[in-house]
């Protein structure tokens, strides 16, 4: 039987009830990868697979409302935790970006996306794009309160990552989806190199996950085992934690067996503790530290 304990990472949902949950002006049902895909549906897509608890990462066509996770949170915090999004450099009037990081943290949300240089619009800065007052207040909060900042990077964004971090050693941070390192991003043994080096400081994690979006060769991703190897050996297992980057990892041939299978029957270097702080011993300790 499937372990029930799985948590997994990184998932998106949203809810058809456009009505009750909007979208951010501007997205409409043609910006949409399905026309739905709600918590009822996560759960389901999950539990055979064993996955049992999930991290809701906020969807970019609800803008700045997290109503939708909140909701799901708030009616079901022992399955669901948040991971919000915080804006740190904007040219409207909006609430200091540590200030907005309590108000979210009340409500069930536990860490908060910052987009690296490389997966963020383009915008007009130099190689130090995190040398900012707002998101030095960010790191701050993020020490002070124990919420993680969750970054969406690319190999280029890596040292930029690494020097925040060295300044802010207290603060908890996690690159997700292996900083989209993997033989469909063509990743290098120096961008694998580079990620491994961040592990210097001690309050950093990795997001082990969307297999799908980075193997060339699809199910079951053996080609993706080197990276998470090099990766597993840099961290350890206690600062590593699985995710699925679904819905898209829902997709066929894509699915949550395939994914998760790559770590429990084909990663043979992990023991069998090492394997449950992956899937479910890392997560639970970041997202419901109580």
């Amino acid at each position: 039987m499937p372990d029930p304990n799985i948590i997994d990472a990184h998932v998106h949902v949203w809810s058809a009830d456009t009505e009750r949950f909007p979208f951010a002006p501007g997205f409409g049902p043609d910006d949409l990868w399905f026309p739905s895909f709600d918590g009822a549906e996560l759960a389901a897509r999950g539990k055979p697979a064993g996955v049992g608890r999930f991290n809701l990462v906020q969807m970019t066509w609800y803008g700045l409302d997290h109503s939708y996770i909140v909701d799901l949170i708030q009616r079901d915090p022992r399955r669901f935790v948040g991971t919000g999004i915080v804006p740190a450099i904007v040219d409207v009037g909006l609430p200091e970006p540590d200030r907005a990081m309590q108000a979210l943290a009340e409500q069930g949300i536990r860490a908060f996306r910052v987009r690296g240089q490389s997966t963020r619009p383009d915008v007009p800065v130099g190689e130090l794009w995190l040398d900012h007052p707002a998101f030095e207040a960010m790191f701050r909060m993020s020490a002070a309160d124990d919420l993680p900042l969750s970054f969406l990077c690319g190999a280029a964004d890596l040292p930029e990552i690494d020097r925040m971090c060295a300044r802010h050693g207290d603060s908890p941070v996690i690159l997700d989806h292996l900083a989209r390192l993997g033989p469909a991003t063509e990743a290098t043994a120096e961008d694998v190199d580079a990620l491994c080096a961040v592990a210097r400081h001690p309050r950093t994690m990795v997001k082990v996950s969307a297999f799908g979006a980075l193997s060339r060769d699809g199910p079951p991703y053996l080609d993706m085992l080197p990276i998470v190897r090099q990766v597993l050996d840099a961290y350890g297992p206690e600062r590593c934690m699985w995710a699925s980057d679904s819905p898209l990892q829902t997709v066929s041939p894509h699915s949550y067996e395939t994914s998760i299978g790559l770590l429990a029957e084909h990663a043979d270097f992990l023991s069998e503790n090492d394997l449950a702080q992956v899937l479910h011993g890392t997560a639970a300790r970041v997202f419901w530290p109580d």
